[in-house]
């Protein structure tokens, strides 16, 4: 008996890594079925609705539909520390990016309205791009001009009212390091904007969807802590480095505290 135990652990690896491949082919199915079927509203509200019912729309994006996708995908969002945050407030909103789903529980965890920071690229997809460029706050880094551009465009999203929303590690974390070495730009503009950073740490969206692909996932819990948001006032540029260090900090404590 004791020689069939490493067999029948290897059938059953097998048997949840081909469940969560089917399941991921679902996911992947359902969620084009689902935007294929709003784009149409998505184009036309964009293209005709007033300029104020934007944020609705955004509202509708972040909360109804990745709401259905998540129910549809049995797939349960916690959040914690939700009461540390004012949905009428501004915030620059930063995470750990460590899964493919990160960018919906991202919207579905937050109570208020943001926008994505993206690259520029993403608006050559026909019609996907329209709307990501009236959803995105688009960042060009071609050339100095181009940065400055980016800039005046954030500053007057944020003037909107609109949070804006960061990845601190620049990519999808796949190593088995909890956290990649942050990039500066985040607490830059925090700092040089004046609004206070709001952290949300995702703990284990690992569980139900695979770091090193896309093409995995199964039912599950993703549990998403929100900290208390570090006020900027009186920071300079100079202080970029310590308010990294602060906010790597309390994600890292968050991670090792939750999971």
């Amino acid at each position: 008996m004791a020689n069939l135990q490493p067999f029948q652990a290897d059938h059953q690896q097998t048997g949840m890594t081909f469940f969560r491949k089917l399941w991921a082919t679902y996911g992947i199915l359902l969620f084009f079925l689902l935007w294929g079927t709003l784009v149409p509203f998505y184009f036309l509200a964009f293209l005709f609705f007033p300029k104020k019912w934007r944020k609705s729309i955004i509202w509708f994006s972040h909360q109804i539909y990745t709401r259905i996708l998540f129910t549809l995908t049995l797939i349960k969002i916690k959040v914690e520390g939700h009461q540390h945050l004012d949905p009428s407030k501004t915030y620059i909103l930063v995470s750990n990016h460590r899964s493919s789903i990160d960018f919906m529980v991202n919207a579905r965890a937050y109570p208020g309205v943001y926008k994505f920071l993206a690259k520029k690229e993403l608006v050559k997809v026909p019609v996907f791009g329209y709307i990501v460029r009236k959803m995105c706050v688009l960042v060009d880094r071609s050339s100095p001009a181009s940065r400055a551009a980016s800039m005046a465009c954030l500053r007057d999203t944020l003037a909107e009212g609109y949070s804006v929303f960061l990845y601190p590690e620049g990519t999808r974390n796949k190593s088995n390091a909890p956290l990649l070495p942050f990039h500066k730009g985040a607490f830059k503009i925090a700092i040089e904007s004046g609004y206070p950073i709001a952290i949300q740490t995702i703990v284990n969206a690992g569980d139900v969807c695979g770091k090193t692909t896309s093409f995995d996932l199964c039912p599950g819990v993703v549990r998403v802590v929100w900290s208390k948001p570090i006020d900027v006032e009186g920071m300079e540029v100079k202080d970029v480095h310590r308010l990294s260090e602060q906010v790597r900090a309390e994600m890292l404590k968050n991670l090792s505290t939750f999971e």
